[in-house]
């Protein structure tokens, strides 16, 4: 008989992303490593750069021992539901949003372009004056 266990999205696991409230999802499975965080030997920096992420890749790399995975597995605290999707829709911005992003842009290129030019129109004064003394 199968083993009930909570699902959870990535998204409510990417909702526990600091060291009081560290979950990490590996190979589907989300885990509470809140209470390990500072035994772990790795510093407990390595794992907050993944916590509320998919951490599989990071896991793996670091070459994990048998009794490393064996000890993961008592913070497991439900599984990943894979009928939502992993990563979240983008939110479409509207019009004025946009034009008021693209207006601070433009003013900053307008802003900005006065110091390039000056430095080549003094770089063409200079130039000009030493030329002539010769």
């Amino acid at each position: 008989m199968p083993t009930l266990t909570k699902l959870y999205t990535m998204q409510e696991a990417s909702q526990h992303n600091t060291k009081e409230d560290c979950w990490i999802v590996i190979d589907g499975k989300v885990y509470d490593v809140s209470s390990y965080l500072d035994e772990h030997p790795g510093g407990d920096d390595v794992v907050l750069e993944v916590t509320g992420k998919e951490a599989t890749d990071a896991f793996e790399d670091a070459g994990h021992s048998e009794s490393a995975r064996e000890l993961l597995e008592t913070f497991c605290i439900g599984e990943l539901d894979t009928s939502s999707p992993i990563i979240p829709e983008l939110e479409i911005s509207s019009k004025k949003e946009a034009t008021g992003y693209y207006q601070k842009l433009s003013d900053l290129s307008k802003q900005y372009w006065a110091v390039p030019v000056a430095i080549v129109g003094i770089s063409v004064v200079v130039g000009f004056l030493y030329l002539r003394k010769k």
